[in-house]
């Protein structure tokens, strides 16, 4: 995906933190400048204390450089303590829109964004406090080295700039070697992090079925492509790490070698201390782009999660909040509606087109994979239709604020996700609890019992998806979620598929009374329990809407071609009793 050329959000974050780093370049000029401290202290002590062997004077010296060497650590603290705040305040500013992002792209179905992205922020948001970024700031700084080399000799300053260009060489090579085996490396982590949390999330299946030797082999391939990319990257960071090293240290000592020289040709007058200064001043000016290229890895990894989170961000604008509209009615219309599940081509829903007048339940019906989920996904709004339009109350549903629309909605998906909180806090969506109605939707769908005889009651914790319930009452405790607020439109995908026969009464009970309420329910179902509570039935076959009416009128039009499941498979080509789709 090519990131647009406009500003990103990314970028604008980064932007409003421009003050922090500034303070940081402040105080590291400072810092920079109090690292020559030990050197002057070193010089002043050879040249006036050994040769004055007065007391007062080193102890003078030693007092001035110890509140030197607390002044620079102070000045440290600060820094750091600057680029740790500047590093949280972009964390608040971008992670509310990462989460929204990452929740969207779960919901378009764009793979490997689940964990990665947040794990993304991280890596940036750590790198604006890590040494890396310290040392890319000090890099620059360290030119002050040189000017101070230029003032003891001109020639000394001449070598440390050979040196320093030699480094970023270095530094130059080790990006180009280095780079795209890091980015491989990082491709394969990711690939196979959400292998591994892809694996996890079915550990019973492969327990039960002893796939563990497949799974775990293929997560092993994947980790040594990882391996394999690392260990290259490591190797060629290694050397160019080993060669900076050793440009260091051979400046160091070159520039010592170097005044001794000059020294004996009559061209240097700074005696003994002064060549030693400009030895150790000579391998500061390298330190940092050393530290740099020891750290390349960090830096490479920050920039490519920086890209991620910058592409996703654009590929996934924030969603804007709309004008805000009444509560919905619950008159239903699908209009000529054709989609495709996100990021395919493949039509499921075909030109289907009904009405659903308020307070009327539908059942669903039709053989498997003839795009009932899909239906009851472009229902609720979740996915967008490629064409036509589904409308509650005369307003297309998809682009409605779903924050101002979800109290009126339901729905029951086919696998039911329960969050880690409280029964209550589930049944009440997170929002604030209100026990009367968290109660009173629990008795509904007859869960009441079942969780007063939990040793916390309401209170209990759901834990890993609800382990400690049945996948019966994990649906009935979806179901009042569902039901929860009196939702005036209710969207239930195989709601009795985990009930025994007593939830099966008590969900046509709930039914029944939601529809005295007033509520627009759809029942997606293969069962016939639920249809002494239906008004309506709608048939789907193949993606298009082949019968649709009063249930009577389209049991009868079934019956007259054929038996029930036949009839699901082969259902009426002609209109009938039944009404049939526009499609």
């Amino acid at each position: 995906m090519k990131i647009p050329d406009k500003r990103s959000e990314l970028q604008e974050a980064l932007t409003g933190q421009k003050k922090y780093f500034q303070n940081a370049l402040f105080f590291s000029f400072f810092t920079n400048l109090l690292v020559m401290a030990p050197t002057i202290y070193m010089l002043e002590v050879y040249d006036r204390v050994v040769n004055s062997r007065s007391g007062m004077t080193l102890a003078m010296l030693t007092l001035l450089v110890v509140g030197l060497y607390a002044l620079m650590e102070a000045l440290e603290w600060v820094r750091m303590e600057v680029l740790q705040f500047a590093g949280r305040r972009f964390d608040a500013k971008t992670s509310e829109r990462v989460f929204d992002s990452v929740f969207e792209a779960n919901l378009r179905r764009i793979p490997g964004t689940s964990v990665q992205a947040l794990n993304d922020l991280r890596t940036v948001r750590e790198f604006l406090a890590s040494p890396a970024l310290i040392a890319i700031m000090d890099a620059p700084l360290a030119m002050l080295y040189i000017v101070v080399l230029f003032m003891i000799n001109t020639t000394m300053g001449y070598m440390a700039i050979v040196g320093a260009l030699v480094a970023v060489a270095l530094a130059y090579f080790n990006e180009r070697d280095t780079l795209p085996s890091l980015t491989v490396a990082n491709r394969s982590a990711i690939d196979a992090q959400n292998y591994a949390i892809g694996s996890l999330r079915n550990a019973q299946v492969i327990e039960a079925m002893g796939m563990l030797g497949s799974i775990h082999g293929r997560w092993m391939k994947k980790q040594k492509q990882l391996l394999f990319m690392q260990a290259s990257a490591s190797d060629a960071a290694g050397t160019y790490s080993s060669l900076s090293k050793f440009v260091q240290l051979a400046q160091t000592s070159l520039l010592l070698g170097a005044g001794c020289w000059l020294t004996i040709l009559g061209q240097f007058e700074g005696g003994g201390g002064m060549m030693i200064v400009a030895s150790i001043l000579g391998g500061r000016v390298l330190a940092p782009i050393s530290q740099v290229i020891g750290m390349w890895k960090h830096v490479v990894n920050a920039r490519d999660a920086y890209f991620r989170l910058n592409n996703l961000l654009q590929v996934l604008p924030a969603r804007q909040p709309g004008m805000s509209l009444p509560a919905p009615k619950g008159l239903l219309s699908v209009e000529a509606v054709t989609a495709a599940a996100p990021n395919s081509n493949v039509a499921i829903i075909r030109g289907a087109s009904f009405v659903v007048p308020a307070g009327k339940v539908v059942a669903v019906v039709g053989p498997s994979a003839s795009g009932k989920t899909t239906l009851a996904r472009l229902i609720v709004g979740v996915w967008p239709a490629a064409s036509g339009k589904v409308r509650l109350d005369g307003v297309d549903i998809f682009p409605w604020n779903k924050a101002e629309l979800g109290p009126h909605i339901g729905y029951l998906p086919q696998d039911v996700e329960l969050f880690d909180g409280t029964l209550a806090e589930n049944i009440a969506r997170f929002g604030p609890v209100d026990m009367a109605r968290v109660e009173a939707a629990a008795r509904a769908v007859g869960v009441h019992e079942t969780i007063m005889a939990l040793p916390q009651g309401y209170e209990s914790a759901i834990g890993d998806d609800g382990c400690f319930l049945s996948g019966g009452q994990r649906q009935r405790v979806g179901l009042a979620r569902a039901i929860f607020g009196n939702p005036h439109l209710l969207v239930l995908d195989e709601p009795n598929s985990s009930l025994d026969e007593a939830g099966e009464q008590a969900l046509v009970q709930t039914l029944l009374a939601l529809k005295a309420q007033g509520t627009t329910i759809l029942v997606i179902t293969h069962r016939t329990s639920v249809l002494q509570a239906v008004d309506l039935m709608l048939l789907l076959v193949e993606g298009q809407v082949k019968a649709y009416g009063p249930r009577d009128e389209v049991l009868a039009a079934l019956r007259g071609k054929a038996q029930a499941p036949a009839a699901l498979a082969n259902p009426p080509a002609a209109p009938g009793t039944a009404q049939t789709s526009a499609a």
